[in-house]
């Protein structure tokens, strides 16, 4: 144990001297490293206090000496140029920090004065509101807008009318019961069962059958005889072979077991219709009582004028006119001046016993005729014989036609008689010659052929009345000279001018395919005589109706570079108001037929809606077409104004008005889409409609551009360019802007064009110009779409017109062009200028100096097909075939804005004249 700690002891001095040591080590380190330094600065500063304030080595000198060394004196200035910035920067820092609270108290200032402005905003928006409601009521009490009245239909019970002195004293005035027909009830006509009386079984089967056809076409037929106006009974033709008709007092005993017939007959038309040169006048003394009588055989003492009707013959009683075997209209003058052929056969009955009541035939042998005709024959042989003109007269026939006694017999059939008047620049029309009978089917006959194969009828006797004469003004189109004046004919006839010839032989022309040519247009002449008779106003046409495509709108139009140079001319004020439709109803009744003529006296066409005539079977009524805001609006003059009113309105003689882009599409939907977005922000738009002419409907994830106005898709039954044209009854503005999907134009290009349009009204006003041009070589007209200063088309590609154009192309022009159309899938264009240019006889107007309108990079139209141009030329051929003549005209107008080249200075206040 001593051993132990022995060795502990001795074990442990190691220890212990190794912790002195750590300890003194720790200590000399601590000296070290605090009192050397502490020695070696005390040394140093002694030793510069020993040599002087001058001579010092390490405390800080005065006077910049340290600056005086050439490496540091850069770092120096860089120090003060830092400081001099540092001092700046906070002056500025400070100033900002100033500004910045002044500004924050204007913010405060500005939101306080937003808020109040708001509040201003709302009052006036309110006290607006009411100004305008209460603008709307006065202007509704002073002026209130017209619109298609309340249809008023007749009493079922029926007004007692004093009896008639006599039957054949009957006029409108004393026969006809104007309670049944309100001026507002549309004229309904009523038509009786042709086999429900009992002579139906009599009628010719062509005849009925063509009758029946043409009622179930016709707008005013109505099954409810409880509100009908007029009453028709078809009677006639009859059977050549059929048994004789009843005697006059059975046949007045059927009349008067009709059921409508209230004992008097009032409001009927009895109805007969010739197919053949001669017919039988079988309601010769039957009494009809007031019920009027309409047929193409009439004697004197059975006329009574203003209340029965002299209606044509049904010729194409089943059939439709063929075009292209009507010859052209011109030349103007043909092979022979004059043409007539026939026979004056003697008496059919030599002698017969007069016996109460005499028969037709009886009556008109009573008086001898005149001797006029036998110096007729005399005359115009002499004018033969003289080979002064080509004539061609003939008095004997091989094969005389049935007329009537003292009648002009036809000769020969049909084609061979159209063959000669062919030829023919004018057709003798002889009346007969007892002056009692003043209206013949043969005369009829003698006048529809003569206006089919575009002979100028020359009737001769002025006692002959002629179909529907109380409304057709037959000067127009035809020549009549009193039987006395035979001697001075052929002076007459030579001394027509070409233009006068020409324009009777189209007005011809129309009143043959308006109101002859079918039996749909016969039955429509006969009830349009009726109702323009007693004053009551056209049915309006109907429109197409527009089966719109469900589509998405939403994608945000965007801003085409394109659009942002609009040349020097300003568009005008950005309208915020919703888009307005045209005024549909100007007037009432007060548009007479005579302000129609007035308005209408131009050269007239077998399409002109009124060419002197208020009749309008097939055509758009005056109650649609200017009551309704598709006729041409003579409206007031323009305030005047410099330059820059000019460049801010709109111009023209309406004050207020828009249009509507009909654009047509052919699944190429982007195209479309970008078409439809460049029209973002066109002033004056109303809407746009957009023809989709394809079987495949648009794509269901498809987003349309919304350009904040109503973008209506319309689905077609066919893929046709006529669609194109079609009356949609979406488009409620009269003008039109037709536009292809491909098509570029600009915003400034679009507000000329329109405003051009409105200054004229009745033109094609576009920006593509075309012509035609005759082919010397091929004796055919040609379609040339080269640079030229001359033009006669207008693309309707880019072009504006009037929604009236819209209904003749669709209802009125003849189907053959439509179907033309249809089977090339091209002409579209050059149809509608047809009918524009035959109608006004006046060529398009050109804007600008644009010549094609398609956007760069979009895919090939048809027109870029080499056989395109090769169906245009035919197209053209065709519809002159068509109309009878090239309606085409010529121009080397072309208009252009000053605007477009002169910017207008904004304080320019004087007038500017141009010269």
């Amino acid at each position: 144990m001593q051993r132990n700690g022995g060795g502990g002891v001795a074990g442990g001095q190691p220890w212990v001297l190794r912790r002195i040591r750590l300890t003194w080590l720790s200590f000399m380190l601590f000296f070290i490293l605090v009192f050397f330094p502490l020695i070696a600065h005390y040394y140093l500063t002694t030793i510069d206090e020993a040599v002087g304030p001058d001579k010092r080595l390490f405390g800080p000198r005065p006077g910049g000496e340290l600056c005086e060394a050439k490496h540091v004196q850069d770092l120096c200035r860089i120090r003060e140029s830092v400081s001099e910035e540092l001092l700046q920067l906070e002056a500025k820092r400070q100033e900002l920090n100033g500004e910045i609270a002044r500004l924050n108290l204007r913010i405060e200032a500005c939101k306080r004065s937003i808020d109040s402005a708001k509040q201003d905003l709302l009052q006036l928006k309110n006290v607006i509101s009411q100004t305008e409601h209460s603008y709307k009521e006065l202007m509704a009490q002073n002026q209130p807008k017209l619109s298609l009245p309340v249809r008023l239909l007749p009493d079922k019970d029926d007004p007692p009318l004093p009896p008639p002195k006599s039957p054949r004293a009957c006029r409108l005035r004393s026969c006809f019961d104007y309670a049944r027909c309100p001026l507002t009830s549309g004229f309904p006509v009523y038509v009786y069962d042709a086999g429900a009386y009992a002579w139906a079984e009599r009628i010719d089967p062509l005849v009925r059958q063509a009758f029946e056809a043409a009622v179930k076409t016709n707008i005013y037929v109505t099954a409810d005889p409880s509100v009908a106006c007029l009453y028709l009974v078809l009677v006639g033709e009859l059977q050549e072979n059929a048994s004789p008709p009843p005697p006059p007092a059975e046949l007045e005993k059927q009349l008067k077991a009709l059921p409508y017939w209230r004992a008097d007959g009032r409001n009927h038309l009895l109805l007969h219709l010739s197919r053949q040169s001669v017919t039988q006048n079988f309601l010769y003394n039957v009494s009809t009582e007031r019920a009027a009588v309409a047929q193409a055989t009439f004697l004197e003492r059975q006329y009574r004028e203003g209340f029965d009707l002299v209606v044509s013959p049904l010729v194409h009683a089943l059939s439709e006119p063929n075009f292209l075997e009507i010859p052209p209209q011109v030349p103007v003058k043909r092979k022979y001046l004059f043409t007539f052929q026939g026979e004056r056969l003697e008496s059919l009955r030599s002698s017969l016993q007069e016996a109460p009541p005499q028969s037709f035939e009886e009556e008109i042998e009573r008086d001898p005729p005149a001797d006029y005709d036998d110096r007729i024959i005399g005359t115009l042989k002499a004018v033969a014989d003289s080979h002064l003109d080509q004539v061609l007269v003939e008095f004997t026939c091989k094969a005389p036609r049935p007329s009537l006694p003292t009648e002009w017999a036809l000769c020969g059939e049909r084609d061979e008689r159209l063959g000669v008047l062919k030829a023919s620049t004018f057709a003798l029309v002889i009346a007969p010659g007892d002056g009692q009978l003043v209206a013949s089917a043969g005369c009829g006959m003698r006048l529809f052929e003569a206006l089919e194969a575009g002979a100028i009828p020359v009737v001769l006797g002025d006692h002959a009345k002629l179909p529907y004469h109380q409304h057709v003004r037959w000067s127009e189109a035809a020549i009549v000279v009193p039987k006395p004046r035979i001697t001075e004919l052929h002076f007459l006839l030579r001394s027509l001018s070409d233009s006068d010839l020409l324009n009777m032989r189209r007005q011809g022309r129309f009143l043959w395919e308006a109101y002859f040519s079918t039996a749909e247009n016969v039955l429509s002449t006969v009830l349009a005589s009726v109702r323009t008779s007693i004053q009551v106003p056209a049915a309006p046409i109907r429109e197409e109706r527009a089966q719109e495509i469900p589509h998405k709108a939403g994608k945000l139009a965007g801003t085409d570079a394109n659009l942002a140079d609009n040349g020097d001319l300003d568009l005008g004020p950005v309208e915020t108001e919703p888009p307005y439709a045209s005024p549909r109803f100007l007037r009432n009744f007060t548009y007479t037929a005579s302000d129609v003529y007035r308005a209408w006296n131009r050269a007239p066409g077998p399409f002109h809606l009124f060419p002197h005539t208020p009749l309008d079977p097939v055509l758009p009524s005056e109650a649609k077409f200017l009551g309704s805001g598709t006729g041409f609006r003579p409206i007031g003059g323009g305030t005047g104004g410099s330059g820059k009113e000019f460049q801010a309105a709109l111009g023209g003689n309406v004050p207020r008005e828009q249009f509507t882009v009909v654009m047509l599409t052919y699944e190429r939907e982007e195209v479309l889409m970008n078409s439809l977005e460049r029209l973002n922000g066109l002033p004056y738009l109303n809407k746009v409609v957009v023809v989709w002419n394809s079987p495949k409907p648009p794509s269901d994830d498809l987003l349309w551009p919304d350009i904040g106005l109503p973008i209506v898709v319309v689905h077609t039954e066919k893929n046709s360019l006529n669609n194109r044209f079609l009356p949609w009854d979406a488009v409620e503005t009269e003008a039109i802007l037709s536009i292809d999907d491909d098509a570029h134009l600009r915003h400034d290009e679009i507000m000329f064009g329109f405003r051009v349009w409105r200054e004229a009204r009745d033109r094609i006003v576009g920006f593509p110009g075309r012509f035609h041009a005759w082919d010397l070589n091929h004796q055919s007209w040609l379609y040339n779409s080269n640079y030229s200063c001359e033009l006669s088309m207008v693309l309707t590609g880019a072009a504006f017109f009037h929604k009236y154009y819209a209904y003749l192309y669709s209802y009125v022009m003849p189907v053959a062009i439509r179907d033309m159309v249809d089977e090339y899938i091209n002409c579209e264009d050059i149809a509608m200028n047809f009918l524009v240019s035959h109608i006004t006889r006046k060529p398009p107007i050109k804007v600008t100096s644009r010549w094609t309108f398609r956007c760069p990079g979009c895919p090939q139209a048809l027109s870029h097909d080499d056989s395109h141009f090769h169906e245009r030329h035919k197209c053209i051929n065709f519809f002159v075939k068509v109309y009878g003549y090239m309606p085409l005209l010529y121009t080397q107008f072309r208009v252009d804005s000053v605007l477009f080249k002169t910017r207008l200075p904004h304080d320019k206040t004087k007038c500017f004249k141009f010269i």
